[in-house]
Formats: structure tokens, sequence, C-alpha cells
């Protein structure tokens, strides 16, 4: 009743039903946006391609910037373009290969790029340098590269990535969903509780980053 009268008002106010809809689909996005982080940000992808175009430039001018082509690698990582990262991690490995954080970026890399072998091997370097490392993220992305080949290696990293990370919700959410492909309904179902309670217990700046996973774990109960 609510949404039909909001949608009449804006009607009234534009006299154009696409707009009202577009205004109604901004407003919930925004709302997302600040509460919910369900949908992915419209924003930060273009100050990603700005920031990305600005070092590119400055490597025109300067080609041996390590700390340039390690900004590129991240970012076009974050924008999912593993292979054209996994290009200039690779011209600077010699001189970072005994970064943690290096190695681990550049395992995933590999990862993504199917290569999962020295992937592993490369994440499982930097963790051993610095167990630690990115708080674990690797893990996550081993877990993923083994999820159908191996169920039970891949649960092991989410394991260990609990260990380091207890308070994310995202983690127990993952385990779900892999409890779920394995037909273990009832561990799944634990999984999604825990990604909940961690949610209610986290401080509040944190619950923002992690209310999606709360949600999303609360979604996969109501359908089991």
């Amino acid at each position: 009743m609510g949404k039909f009268f909001l949608f009449s008002f804006l009607f009234w106010i534009f006299g154009n039903p696409f707009i009202a809809l577009l205004v109604i689909l901004l407003l919930i996005y925004l709302l997302d946006l600040r509460y919910m982080r369900l949908f992915p940000s419209w924003f930060r992808p273009i100050k990603q391609s700005s920031r990305l175009r600005k070092i590119k430039n400055d490597l025109r001018l300067n080609p041996h910037d390590t700390s340039a082509k390690l900004e590129v690698a991240r970012i076009l990582m974050e924008k999912k373009r593993y292979e054209e990262a996994y290009q200039y991690l690779n011209a600077i490995f010699s001189v970072m290969n005994d970064s943690a954080e290096y190695l681990s970026d550049y395992g995933i890399c590999q990862i993504k790029q199917g290569q999962v072998d020295q992937g592993e091997a490369n994440v499982l370097r930097a963790f051993a340098s610095n167990p630690r490392v990115k708080y674990g993220e690797a893990y996550l992305y081993l877990s993923e590269s083994y999820a159908e080949q191996d169920t039970a290696k891949s649960l092991s990293y989410l394991k260990s990535l609990q260990q380091l990370n207890s308070s994310s919700a995202e983690v127990y959410y993952r385990m779900g969903k892999l409890y779920e492909y394995l037909g273990e309904k009832q561990e799944a179902k634990q999984a999604y509780r825990e990604a909940i309670e961690v949610y209610r217990g986290l401080p509040t700046y944190k619950k923002r980053m992690e209310r999606r996973w709360s949600l999303l774990s609360w979604f996969r109960i109501k359908l089991m």
C-alpha cells in the first residue's frame, strides 16, 4: 500500500509513470547503498576507472615505477580483469616476490586464470610468510577453485579462513553454500545461522559491511 501511494505521488509530481518508477528504483538503490549493500555500487567503478587512467598515464612517463604497477594490478583485480592484472604483477615479480601481499595477489590472479596449482603454491607461500596476510582473503579463492573437484579441500580452506577471521558473516555464508552443494542441509542451516549470529554481535561500524551476508543467509534458510 505504501509503495502504491509513493508511486501515485511521484506520478502526480512528474506526470510520467516511467520517471516515477525510475525515481523509486533510485531511492531503493540509495537505501541499499546506505544500509544493505546487496547491489553493486555505481560510483566506485567510475572512481576506479579514473584512477586507473591516471596511473597508466604516469607509467608511460615512468615505466619502471613498481608501486604504480602494483596499484594498477590491484585496481584491475577489483574489476575482475585478472589476466590484465597478472601481466602487471608478472612484470614486477623479480622485485616483489618476497612480499606476502604481492604473492597473495599473484596467486589469486593465477587461480582465476585456471593455473590453480601454481596459484595455490604462491598463496601458500604468502601465508607461510605472513599467516594473516590480507585477513586470509586468498583462502576464499582457493576454496572456490576446489569447490567442485575437491570439496573436502575447499571446506578446509574455508575453515582456515574462519580461524583467521571468525567475525566474518561472509565466511559462514560461504560455508553454508558449500554444505548445500554437498547436500548436507543441516550443516548448511547451522552455518547460515552462525552467519546471522556473528552479524548480530558485530559493532555498528562493521555491520554495514557484513549486513549483506546476514540477509543472504536468512534468505537461504527460508528457502531450505
